[in-house]
């Protein structure tokens, strides 16, 4: 369902009132959160606000192509007359960059996970990305769309939809997607640096993913490991997209992956074939996500982790929880 255009009309109406505004988007962000950060900070710039964009984990190799993207700060200096938060389900997905910073004014998000912490929740969970909110929100706004925002914001559409492969692709993004390319947006370039371009580092950490794939019926995970990545210097804590790879394969329903982190804590990645929503667990872990796409980080060791997680997870292909 579309958002409600009263709605809209409150955060156009915010966003004008104020003038030292701070947009913030989720750690370890993704190619939408990023996309959303930027698209929605340049279009303020735009306006004549004074915007500060913040993302605590820094912007990834692959969206460092983006205009504003040397902008970007891991904190907030100053004092703003609204704060944005951008595409996380929850507040803790922001890191510690909103503390003692006061209310949020308006939540820009589409995750069914989302727990609508802010005055003005825009959060429609049809969206295929964040992006695609806040395009609608800039049309209601009339504020033009750049060359530079529309970059960002197809950014956003292309890679949480993975190249338009997601099953709630419909016509409308795609009609979104073109006129972001009429404002100057290069979909091929986009295309080629956010989903097909790895660096070395990155296509030897799959290897070392790919050596201890395992699977269970139509369960399908692997691990990576402290190790993994320092053997072959890759620089992220990420699993460097390894789990798209792996959606891919045929005979899996659910894929995993377990990705050690410094700190004694493992990040969980599940992705699902449509029909099963793997959004739930990673709901009741503290994390978030999409019925076919969702990641937490819990505290324990490697083998306790994926004993645990693998526990929860069987029972969605044996009658459970589907959609």
């Amino acid at each position: 369902m579309p958002l409600d255009k009263g709605l809209l009309r409150q955060a156009v109406e915010r966003m004008r009132s104020a003038q030292r505004i701070l947009v913030v988007c989720h750690i370890r962000p993704d190619g939408d959160a990023i996309g959303s950060l930027l698209g929605l900070g340049l279009a303020l710039r735009s306006a004549g606000k004074q915007v500060e964009m913040v993302c605590e984990d820094g912007v990834p190799s692959d969206c460092r192509q983006l205009e504003g993207s040397s902008d970007v700060r891991r904190q907030a200096q100053g004092d703003f007359d609204l704060i944005c938060v951008v595409d996380a389900s929850d507040l803790t997905r922001t890191g510690s960059v909103l503390q003692d910073r006061g209310p949020v004014g308006i939540n820009m998000d589409h995750h069914p996970t989302n727990v609508n912490f802010a005055d003005i929740n825009l959060v429609d969970v049809q969206a295929v990305a964040t992006a695609e909110i806040i395009a609608g929100l800039l049309a209601q706004w009339g504020q033009e769309i750049t060359p530079a925002v529309a970059a960002a914001l197809l950014t956003g559409l292309v890679t949480d939809t993975i190249g338009f492969r997601t099953s709630n692709v419909n016509p409308s993004t795609l009609r979104l997607a073109a006129s972001l390319m009429e404002r100057g947006a290069n979909l091929p370039m986009l295309y080629r640096r956010t989903l097909v371009d790895r660096s070395f580092e990155a296509v030897r950490l799959w290897g070392a993913g790919l050596s201890r794939l395992e699977r269970d019926g139509r369960l399908l995970w692997t691990t990576l490991t402290l190790d993994d990545r320092k053997a072959v210097q890759y620089p992220g804590r990420d699993d460097a997209d390894l789990i798209n790879l792996l959606s891919a394969v045929d005979s899996a329903d659910i894929s995993m992956i377990f990705v050690e982190q410094p700190n004694g804590r493992v990040k969980i990645s599940w992705r699902a074939q449509p029909g099963f929503d793997v959004s739930t667990i990673a709901a009741s872990l503290g994390g978030g996500g999409h019925a076919a796409a969702a990641g937490a980080e819990i505290q324990g060791s490697l083998p306790e982790v994926q004993a645990a997680i693998l526990g929860l997870t069987r029972p969605l292909l044996n009658g459970g929880q589907r959609v």
